[in-house]
């Protein structure tokens, strides 16, 4: 058995979904699937996020007219490293229990490969590197970034070198081969 958090990390890069609930999925079936209590943000008429604690879901419209289009969801790694308890939904903790403040990606990368699930290193995005890096699963389309070294006002001071920041899906091949022609200038 997988303890506690590890399980969820484990079912969100395995299955590309929080619960079930996948980043094409409307506004209404993530608050089905996760409960009614989500904090709301609007960035615009066209863009809308519900958070719940660290996992967020992403939605775009081209106008007031036109329905919500899923984008994507990250889970906000990082935040639990503060010990806030309300950065971990309770939908979680029914299904989870206990969430660790930091999540060791070598761990997360064993219990994964265990499961015949690989996570393939591609290129970071040029403005983070080399503080980040990213590893992504094809299968289900999920990217987990990880802190690469320690950077001054670039990463976490209560993070490691070796912990994942984020997690966010879906990471199309077509932005991977993106970054990896960047890589090459």
């Amino acid at each position: 058995m997988t303890p506690h958090s590890l399980a969820f990390y484990v079912d969100v890069v395995t299955t590309g979904t929080v619960l079930g609930a996948g980043p094409a999925d409307s506004p209404g079936r993530v608050a089905e699937t996760l409960g009614p209590d989500f904090a709301e943000d609007h960035f615009s008429d066209q863009s809308m996020c519900l958070g719940y604690g660290f996992v967020e879901f992403f939605w775009d419209r081209a106008s007031t007219d036109h329905p919500w289009s899923g984008h994507h969801f990250t889970l906000q790694v990082h935040r639990l490293a503060h010990r806030n308890r309300t950065d971990v939904h309770d939908a979680l903790r029914a299904r989870y229990g206990r969430f660790t403040p930091r999540l060791r990606f070598e761990k997360l990368r064993r219990l994964l490969a265990r499961r015949g699930v690989p996570l393939l290193e591609i290129p970071e995005i040029p403005t983070l590197g080399p503080c980040f890096r990213t590893f992504w699963q094809p299968g289900s389309r999920v990217a987990v970034t990880v802190i690469g070294t320690y950077g001054e006002h670039r990463t976490p001071d209560n993070l490691r070198v070796g912990d994942v920041y984020s997690v966010h899906g879906p990471m199309t091949a077509e932005e991977v081969e993106w970054r990896r022609r960047a890589q090459l200038g």
